[in-house]
């Protein structure tokens, strides 16, 4: 079949409206997670459909986890405790996510059974060093594929032996070299079914979506400052079943909420957006850059705070982006990119070595996108130089995506303010996080569409 591209016109008006965007995907898998280890019954509301999130269920059904999806954001879920997942019959498709492949390693690695993690596409390349490696400390059996092409390197396939029946994984203390809510997920859901206290060190607070689920299910599970502590709990049912409006993608909010900052007079709101401080780099980023934003906090949802993001067009300045501020606007760093593409003067990104990580590599192809809009962007190992053009328009450019869904939002931001149409190839990409990105420009007045 073919791919499907995107069209996108010069935008002659101002953006304007008020829209949701998709549930928030790390947040969503972890979610599912602890539904399918709960007592039952669940039941998310505002799921978003993206297939990472997608290929989550999917494997929680191979374990032997029932749902019912109504098929308009609302699932319910059967959880069979700590105790009842099931031998798959096949190995575990995680397709290309990233976030499934490592928190459900974490998950296996504890059960009473063998099995198979694979992935496709960059996922055959993931490094996962970083997270088996802390969980053969506490006794897991795993092994996986070398990378050939980074030396002590490890990645999928990840078979997973289990524990011997009547075993269980042993308690453990470790350090993790660097911020990474992954192998920190892993080893805390590891940890549920361990004989004793999992504690997890960080150099620095990566996201830290797993810990405030368990805390608000009740697990007991501590936090001083980047030292987190969970002791199992003794009951296998102790996961009580709960409902849970899941928060909007503040990745997914981040490129409205920049593409009403590039284009003259915008006034865009995104609703029930994740405020995940671990995760609102980018809103700092854009009021760093002179962007004007309104903030209006409605809450929050099993310890997740969520609200009303308002973005108006505005007049930009380069900035430095990196250090923590790097850390909590990692997966928004090509947003943020657009933004300074707009922006007066010199932006320097840095400290953002690990989209290099990413396939493709997303300090390369974010550089490479943004001259191809006559934009100078320069790259440095761990990160880029852009000089902004905010006075003419963009030129207009043919490019792709390279089956990245970030890359593919990042050309269509630009191309409304491009000098003529602008072509965004193999664009079905947008799928894994944002399914409805062009109808939701499109209603917020974009002139863009899905051509093949």
């Amino acid at each position: 079949m073919t791919a499907s591209r995107l069209v996108v016109r010069t935008q002659k008006k101002p953006l304007h409206g008020s829209v949701p965007v998709p549930s928030d995907r790390s947040i969503t898998h972890r979610a599912l997670i602890l539904a399918a280890l709960s007592n039952g019954p669940c039941e998310l509301r505002g799921f978003g459909y993206g297939s990472d999130n997608l290929r989550m269920l999917g494997a929680l059904a191979a374990l032997g986890v029932r749902y019912e999806d109504d098929g308009r954001g609302t699932l319910k879920l059967r959880g069979v405790g700590l105790g009842g997942l099931v031998a798959p019959s096949a190995p575990i498709d995680c397709g290309r996510s990233p976030t499934c492949l490592r928190l459900l390693t974490g998950v296996l690695a504890a059960q009473p059974f063998a099995s198979r993690l694979e992935g496709h596409g960059a996922l055959e390349h993931l490094r996962m060093h970083g997270v088996l490696e802390p969980l053969r400390a506490r006794g897991a059996r795993l092994s996986a594929r070398p990378d050939p092409t980074h030396a002590g390197e490890e990645t999928a396939p990840i078979d997973v032996l289990g524990v011997t029946p009547g075993e269980r994984l042993k308690p453990l203390t470790y350090a993790l070299q660097h911020g990474s809510d992954h192998a920190k997920g892993a080893l805390l859901l590891s940890g549920l079914f361990a004989s004793g206290p999992t504690i997890v060190e960080e150099p620095v607070v990566s996201r830290d979506h797993t810990e405030r689920l368990l805390s608000a299910l009740g697990m007991p599970i501590r936090a001083a400052a980047s030292v987190l502590s969970l002791h199992p709990p003794a009951d296998p049912l102790a996961i009580r079943g709960f409902d849970f409006d899941v928060p909007g993608d503040i990745s997914a909010a981040a490129f409205l909420a920049v593409a009403a900052q590039i284009v003259p007079d915008s006034h865009v709101t995104t609703r029930r957006t994740g405020l995940n401080p671990t995760r609102s780099g980018i809103l700092e980023i854009i009021r760093l850059a002179g962007g004007r934003m309104g903030i209006t906090p409605a809450g929050n949802s099993l310890g997740e705070p969520f609200g009303e993001v308002t973005s108006r067009g505005s007049v930009l300045r380069g900035i430095s982006i990196g250090g923590e501020l790097a850390l909590r606007g990692m997966d928004e760093i090509p947003a943020a990119c657009v933004l300074a593409a707009r922006a007066r003067g010199v932006t320097h990104v840095t400290d953002v070595a690990e989209l290099r990580l990413d396939r493709p590599d997303r300090i390369a192809a974010i550089a490479g996108l943004l001259r191809a809009f006559g934009v100078g962007a320069s790259e440095r190992p761990d990160g880029l130089v852009i000089e902004g053009r905010p006075e003419q328009p963009l030129t207009a450019a043919h490019v792709s995506s390279g089956g990245d869904h970030r890359i593919a939002m990042c050309a269509a931001v630009l191309g409304l303010v491009a000098d003529g149409e602008t072509v965004v190839e193999d664009a079905d990409c947008l799928a894994v996080s944002f399914p409805r990105f062009v109808g939701t420009l499109r209603s917020l007045g974009a002139e863009i569409e899905v051509a093949r």
